[in-house]
Order: C-alpha cells, then sequence, then structure tokens
C-alpha cells in the first residue's frame, strides 16, 4: 500500500468509526461524554486544588522562608506561568496528534508528585522548582481536554460542556482554600513543632492534596478516545508520527533549542530569531534595574520576574516566527486572525485581574481581619466555589444561547465578565466589614467566571478541528503570560513596597486595585472582536485553503 493509499485507508476507517459511535451533530449527545466530562471535571478540580491552594499557605509560607508579597506573586504567577504555557505548545501539538487521553495521565501523575515535592521544600529555591514541574505537568489537561470536549459534544453544546468543564476551576480554587485551611491549621495544632519528616502545616497540606492524583491518572486512563473531528463532519485520520510534531515543536519554542530550531530554517530566520533575542534580553535587563521610590512605597526591582519572563515572551515569539513557516494554515487561523487575537487578550485581561483578586483574598483577608486559615478557607472558599460554578454555567448556557441569534453572541459575555468584577474586586479589597468582604469575594467569582466558556468556546470555533490542541495552548497564553505571570506578580510586587500598615492587607488592598488599569485594553480588544469574529468564522476554511491546507480535501 502506498503512503497516499495508506492515508486513504485510514481516512476511511477514521469515517466508519465516527459513524459507529458518534452522533451527528444535531442528533442527542451520548451518556458517556457526560460522563467522560464528569471525569474530565474532576481532573481539572484537582488540577487547581494543586494550582491555588498556594493562596491559603502563603502567610506561612511568607514567615517560614522569609519572602516578601513580591516572591508569593511570582511563585504562584511567573514560576509556574512560564512553563505552563511554554510546554503547553508542544504539549498542545502533541494532543493534537497522539492520544489525548494518555497524554492527560501522564501529565496529572507528574502534576500530582511534584505538588507532593512542594511540601519538602526548605527555600524559596526548592519551592520555585516544584513549581516550575507542576506548570509542566497541567499544561497537558487542557489542550488534551478541549479538544476531546470538541470532539464529544457538537458545536451547538460546546460552550456549555466547556463551561462544565472550567467549573472544576473554581470548585478547585474554592476547596483548595477550605482542605487547605484545614490541614494546615489541624498538623500545626497536632505537631507544634513539626511532624512526620519535620513537616508543617503547609508542607503537610501539599503532601495530602498532591498524593490523590495518581488514582485519578488511573481512572482517567480508561477513557475511549474519541474520533478527532468526526462530530464536525471532518473526521482525521491518525498521525502515524506523532511525536515528530511534539519534538519539533520542542525545537521552536524552548530556549537555548529555539536557536537550533531557527538554524534548521535558514539564515533569515536565524537572524530573526537571535534579533528577538536581543531584544527580550535587554527588555529583561532594562526591568530587572527598575527601582521605584515615591510617596509611601519602595518598589524594589526583581531580577527573576522579568529574567523569566523575558525568556517566555522570547521563546513565544521563536514560537510563532517557526509556526508561520512550517504550518501556514495553523497561524494563518491563530496569531495571523485579528479576531482569535483580539478573542484570547481580551479575555486575557479578565484574568489578569482575576487571578490576582482571587490569589490574594485568602492572605488579605487573614491579615485584614486577623482571622485563623481554616475558618477563612471554610467562608472564602466554599462560597467561592459555588459562585464560581454557578458563573461559568450561566455564562456558558447564555454564551450558547446567544450565539444561536448572533455569531458575536458569545464575545457580549466575555465583557459582562470583564467589566462587571471590577467594582466588585474594589469593594471586597478597601470594605471594613467582615461579611461584606466574604459575600463581594464570591460574587467576584461569580461575575468573572461568566466569561470563561465564551472565550475558550470562540477560540475552538476560529480554527479547524486538527487545529484544537494548538488553538487552546495558544488561548492559554494569554490567560498564563498575560494574565496570570503578570496580574498577581503586579499586585504582589506593589504590596511589598508598600510602606504602610502592611499587616493589615493594606499593601495588598493597593496592589489588586493598582492592576485594574488594563481593563480599557480589555474591552478594546473586544469591541473589535464582535466585529471579527463573524467575518473569521465565515470566512475560516477559505483562509485555511488558501494558506495551503489540504485535510479538507476529499479522499
Amino acid at each position: 500500500m502506498t503512503g497516499g493509499d495508506h492515508g486513504r485507508g485510514n481516512l476511511s476507517e477514521a469515517n466508519d468509526a465516527a459513524d459507529a459511535v458518534l452522533p451527528a451533530a444535531d442528533a442527542k449527545v451520548p451518556a458517556y461524554s457526560w460522563y467522560a466530562l464528569f471525569v474530565l471535571v474532576l481532573v481539572y478540580v484537582l488540577n487547581f486544588i494543586d494550582r491555588q491552594i498556594l493562596s491559603i499557605l502563603a502567610n506561612d509560607i511568607k514567615a517560614d522562608l522569609g519572602v516578601d508579597d513580591a516572591y508569593l506573586g511570582f511563585l504562584y504567577g511567573t514560576a509556574f506561568a512560564i512553563f505552563y504555557a511554554l510546554f503547553g505548545i508542544p504539549l498542545g501539538k502533541l494532543a493534537d496528534s497522539w492520544k489525548r487521553v494518555r497524554l492527560m495521565s501522564i501529565g496529572l501523575s507528574l502534576w500530582s508528585v511534584m505538588t507532593a515535592v512542594s511540601g519538602f521544600a526548605k527555600n524559596g529555591a526548592m519551592l520555585t522548582g516544584a513549581r516550575i514541574g507542576v506548570g509542566i505537568g497541567e499544561a497537558t489537561a487542557s489542550p488534551s481536554a478541549y479538544s476531546l470536549i470538541s470532539d464529544w459534544f457538537p458545536a451547538r453544546l460546546r460552550a456549555t460542556a466547556l463551561a462544565i468543564y472550567s467549573s472544576g476551576l473554581y470548585f478547585g480554587g474554592g476547596i483548595s482554600l477550605l482542605i487547605g485551611g484545614l490541614i494546615k491549621d489541624g498538623w500545626n495544632e497536632a505537631y507544634p513543632g513539626g511532624g512526620p519528616f519535620g513537616l508543617v502545616g503547609w508542607q503537610a497540606a501539599f503532601v495530602a492534596v498532591g498524593l490523590p492524583g495518581l488514582f485519578l491518572a488511573a481512572w482517567v486512563l480508561t477513557l475511549r478516545e474519541p474520533v478527532r473531528g468526526a462530530i464536525d463532519g471532518m473526521p482525521t485520520p491518525e498521525d502515524p508520527k506523532p511525536f515528530r510534531g511534539f519534538f519539533d515543536e520542542l525545537l521552536q519554542i524552548i530556549p537555548p533549542l529555539t536557536v537550533l530550531g531557527a538554524l534548521r530554517r535558514g539564515p533569515a530566520a536565524l537572524a530573526l530569531n537571535l534579533g528577538g533575542a536581543a531584544f527580550f534580553a535587554g527588555l529583561a535587563l532594562l526591568m530587572n534595574h527598575f527601582v521605584y521610590a515615591g510617596p509611601g512605597m519602595i518598589i524594589p526591582a526583581v531580577s527573576d520576574q522579568w529574567t523569566l519572563l523575558g525568556i517566555g515572551y522570547y521563546a513565544v515569539f521563536s514560537w510563532a516566527s517557526a509556526l508561520w513557516s512550517r504550518d501556514k494554515p495553523t497561524f494563518r487561523l491563530t496569531w495571523g486572525s485579528p479576531a482569535f487575537l483580539a478573542t484570547i487578550l481580551g479575555y486575557g485581561t479578565v484574568s489578569f485581574v482575576s487571578y490576582a483578586g482571587s490569589f490574594f483574598s485568602a492572605p488579605y483577608g487573614e491579615r485584614r481581619f486577623d482571622i485563623d486559615a481554616a475558618e477563612i478557607g471554610f467562608l472564602l472558599g466554599a462560597p467561592a466555589a459555588v459562585a464560581g460554578f454557578l458563573g461559568v454555567i450561566l455564562g456558558g448556557r447564555i454564551a450558547d444561547w446567544l450565539f444561536e441569534r448572533t455569531p458575536a453572541g458569545r464575545i457580549y459575555v466575555i465583557i459582562f465578565g470583564l467589566l462587571t468584577p471590577v467594582p466588585v474586586y474594589w469593594i471586597t479589597f478597601t470594605t471594613d466589614s467582615q461579611p461584606v468582604f466574604y459575600i463581594f469575594a464570591a460574587l467576584g467569582n461569580l461575575l468573572a467566571a461568566s466569561a470563561l466558556g465564551a472565550a475558550a468556546a470562540t477560540s475552538q470555533s476560529l480554527v479547524l478541528p486538527r487545529m484544537r490542541g494548538v488553538a487552546t495552548a495558544t488561548f492559554f497564553l494569554a490567560t498564563t503570560l498575560y494574565g496570570l505571570a503578570l496580574g498577581p506578580f503586579l499586585a504582589g510586587w506593589i504590596s511589598a513596597g508598600y510602606q504602610g500598615a502592611a499587616e493589615q492587607g493594606q499593601g495588598i488592598s493597593l496592589g489588586v486595585r493598582s492592576i485594574m488599569w488594563a481593563i480599557p485594553f480589555g474591552l478594546a480588544c473586544l469591541i473589535a472582536a464582535i466585529r471579527l469574529v463573524p467575518r473569521a468564522m465565515a470566512t475560516m476554511v477559505a483562509r485555511a485553503k488558501d494558506a495551503g491546507e489540504d485535510s479538507l480535501t476529499p479522499a
């Protein structure tokens, strides 16, 4: 059999399998799709327990390791986000070519082990290294999950299904505060001088939430892999060499391998790559020496933050440049699409503010109202989980309802999630009333959560099925290298430089409120997306073919 015959055979088999196990796009969704979605939600819950538990442990880590709020923002944001984002690209490519279920199970095992390892950290460097491992492991989850969900659910229900999956973010974030506070305070009470292995409360909490992920990873392995693209009438044959693309992607985005990747593409590509490296290195060097001294504030330079961020932005520049030369159709529908960029940057601004608000709410409440971690974990975590769940589900349903009436309908939901939390966060971090603090913290979660399903579904609707993993990874670049890597750090950076009554949380209050300057930028992006997205959806296939796409050619 020739190579061409082999490709047609795979495509025929994919079509036959699709007819056997998947319904037409307007048919009833099978029960197995909902069961599989439930398992993915559990994975995402654990994902955010392992990620967000740092919030309730922050004050103890600060005291034990002798670090400040800027480091806490760096640890939660940049140290995690850079590696989560960079490895998300090659892992997103692998999700587009390999077994997504298997990839997710491996990643879940890795980040669970590294979360447990965080509990044995004795200094900031060790904890940073463990968090980097968590970021790499978690980078497998959403590219795989978004791609799987898009093959389990038709377009008319995709925002709802993605919103249900994304609810794990809020359940996990809320549960992390609850169980993190209980474990930390309970352990410290039982072992005032340190328990087994010399662990104190915050360390025991990391170990306790990390190990269960190994059991969930085994459950994930039992899920059936759906036929890629079949539910949209575009079944895609399996890639006979799935890891080739993954390793090629590593050469394009992981420094210093990026130089070798550019060299393979020719002298012009190498010169462009080295020019980009020099630009971002110079920018990082400039920021490394930035110190602000003003009334009541001394904001110091933080070299780790800007060095890592410079590496991250250079890596993304390298990858985008390589994508243009290696896969023009995918580049055309992502980086080359103003609609796609406007959507992900608009939602990235939602993340910029909400990540800072959600991370610093627990440390702020502890300092401002002088309450213990177990109490704030319950009164802040449980309502936040419920509110986030309601927000993401309602937002997803409304987004689908509006999408059926206008192609730009989902964008209006993202705008709602960008604007409405602003006054709520302001009250949360300025009120003198403890009940008002709890109520508005939960309300902020609900409002910000409403945008996620709409943004995720929009990003998926702008690319072909074979591009969904890469599109998801690109979508998460905005939420991580923009939202997560900058929002929490900048809030903590400003808090660390505040010379007032920091023990009462005034520094955190100022830090969180000060980053809302980004809102007008996000709003401008989303207003542009209202006009751009419908046109991009209507011309998607034509633009892909113009760029050389051949996967749409009938066998």
